[in-house]
């Protein structure tokens, strides 16, 4: 039995080719029927995401099996075959293990150390599993993954540290406020980037969010959508002495928080801080309220610096993270070669007990006046003798079978015990890369 993967994603295939094979949960159903229903695969999981969509199966044979999802790949395409085959990959055996396994550590997302692809597998794994498409294999290949991306989020600090020009806004506030629970936020703009950050100011802790816009019903659109207060663009210059935290993006060409204004704000605030992010480009925030005492004021720039600089820290955990990933791909692998000993012992067993029960009726015709009690004692006996002369042998051949000579051990067993024949391994082959 073989695990191979075939996909796309934001590396190799452009969003327009990516999006044609963007599964709903109702097309996934449909696809996985697909598949199980081709002969050459035996199971079958399909991650779809905004940045990938790959699909893992156990095969009985590697070359057609990956023959099989590429022309399930091909099939789904309206006339573009070549761009489908430029940005398919394909891998197999141990490559795919560590492909998944990365995947699932977010070392081979866009943004490395990003949460959300966990869920996502998890819910593809569900997915697949409600649907009856998995079974021994990638069962336990995909709960292993997910516990390698567990054990790298707890091991490694790649999940940590900003990498958005948002979430870097949130993390510079808790820095100065520390809790930030019972602190007021004011965003001024209603775009992507202050939406975002409202996000993950509310996913911080906060509860009172006041919002500005030149357009109103936006504005009261995103401060219901996360209970905040709307505030008329008018007023804001006002509202901003209830703000501990002031977050402007807008598209505005000039600025539009002004020194005095913020003089004004401070001594109704009774000195108390207050900290401005701007994010807008150009800058909305006259960069002169810095000569102000307790102001701080963090421009885009600023942000960069920081984002940049834990980029580099998340690099340098992901190498950790990938001494993670190949121990672990390592274990499973074991696991595989495990498996190779499974029909070997059970044909030595079943070899074993039809020579137990040749010479069990040879005596027995023999001995016809044994009574039923003496014939079962005798029959005991000989399964006792049998299991404690099989017991060694097949304990060896399944610690063994997870070495680096396994295969040859149980190559060895097969011709000691006369098992050729009724026996054929599937060696877990360590195949890099096949595309």
């Amino acid at each position: 039995m073989n695990i191979i993967v075939a996909g796309l994603n934001h590396r190799t295939a452009p969003v327009e080719l990516r999006e044609q094979f963007a599964f709903s949960e109702a097309t996934t159903e449909k696809a996985l029927y697909q598949l199980r229903e081709n002969p050459l695969i035996e199971e079958a999981l399909i991650l779809s995401t905004c940045n990938r969509v790959e699909i893992y199966a156990v095969v009985k044979d590697t070359e057609l099996g990956c023959g099989a999802l590429k022309q399930f790949f091909l099939g789904q395409t309206n006339n573009q075959e070549v761009a489908v085959s430029t940005a398919l990959y394909l891998y197999e055996s141990n490559a795919c293990l560590k492909h998944l396994f990365r995947v699932a550590s977010s070392l081979d997302s866009m943004m490395i150390g990003e949460p959300q692809i966990l869920g996502q597998i998890k819910d593809a794994f569900d997915l697949a599993m409600l649907h009856k498409s998995t079974s021994l294999i990638l069962n336990k290949v995909f709960k292993k993954a997910i516990s390698v991306a567990k054990r790298v989020r707890t091991e490694t600090k790649i999940a940590e540290n900003a990498v958005s020009i948002s979430f870097a806004a949130v993390a510079l506030a808790k820095k100065i406020f520390g809790d930030l629970r019972k602190k007021t936020v004011m965003l001024i703009g209603a775009g992507e980037m202050a939406e975002l950050a409202a996000r993950h100011f509310i996913s911080s802790g906060v509860q009172s969010i006041l919002v500005a816009n030149r357009n109103y019903d936006r504005t009261v659109e995103l401060a219901l959508e996360y209970h905040g207060t709307p505030v008329s663009f008018e007023d804001f210059p006002v509202e901003m002495a209830k703000s501990d935290i002031v977050l402007c993006s807008t598209g505005a060409p000039h600025y539009l928080v002004s020194r005095d204004a913020v003089s004004k704000v401070i001594a109704a605030r009774q000195n108390r801080p207050i900290f401005f992010i701007d994010i807008s480009v150009p800058r909305n925030i006259d960069p002169a309220i810095n000569e102000l005492d307790n102001v701080f004021l963090y421009d885009i720039d600023d942000l960069k610096l920081s984002v940049e600089a834990n980029i580099r820290t998340r690099e340098n955990e992901a190498l950790k993270a990938e001494e993670i990933v190949a121990e672990e791909v390592l274990q499973i692998i074991c696991w595989f070669r495990s498996l190779d000993a499974v029909p070997l012992i059970v044909a030595l067993k079943e070899r074993s007990e039809l020579i137990r029960q040749e010479e069990m009726k040879r005596v027995f015709d023999k001995l016809s006046a044994l009574s039923e009690k003496e014939r079962e004692v005798i029959d005991g006996l000989t399964v006792s003798i049998v299991n404690k002369l099989l017991h060694g042998p097949l304990t060896l051949l399944k610690k063994e079978a997870e070495g680096k000579n396994g295969n040859l051990l149980l190559e060895a067993a097969q011709k000691m015990f006369l098992l050729e024949e009724k026996n054929q391994t599937l060696p877990f082959d360590g195949k890099k890369e096949s595309v």
